[in-house]
């Protein structure tokens, strides 16, 4: 449990920040691109809560990257078109527009994502 502590505050402090980024913010940098950057992270925090060590971080954070590429595909496809899903809910949690630039600030969270990881490691081999 205590590794997954920090997780799990993090996952709450950045959850908070896209709520309220998607309550405050309408358009701009802020909301096209630092709330796609931050799921990233959002993500990350939630796997490690449930797998605090099971997962290689590096990979994790690849394999999210890749997660949110397909969704961002099935955007692309009309996925909630071909599903029928009409809870609105839903319909903003999968998304429903195709952005390219999405992908980029999935890679830009990832990235950090991986500078982060590896100074933390660095950190505590010290330690």
């Amino acid at each position: 449990m205590k590794k997954r502590i920090p997780f799990i505050f993090g996952f709450v402090l950045l959850t908070g920040i896209e709520v309220i980024i998607g309550i405050f913010f309408r358009d701009g940098f802020i909301r096209n691109y630092l709330g796609d950057i931050i799921i990233e992270w959002v993500i990350y925090c939630f796997v490690r809560i449930i797998v605090p060590d099971k997962l290689n971080s590096y990979i994790l954070a690849s394999g999210i990257m890749i997660f949110s590429f397909a969704v961002e595909f099935m955007q692309k496809i009309h996925i909630v078109d071909i599903l029928g899903i009409n809870n609105v809910f839903l319909r903003i949690l999968i998304g429903t527009s195709f952005s390219v630039k999405d992908i980029y600030c999935y890679i830009a969270g990832t990235v950090t994502e991986v500078i982060f990881i590896f100074l933390y490691n660095k950190k505590a081999v010290r330690i």
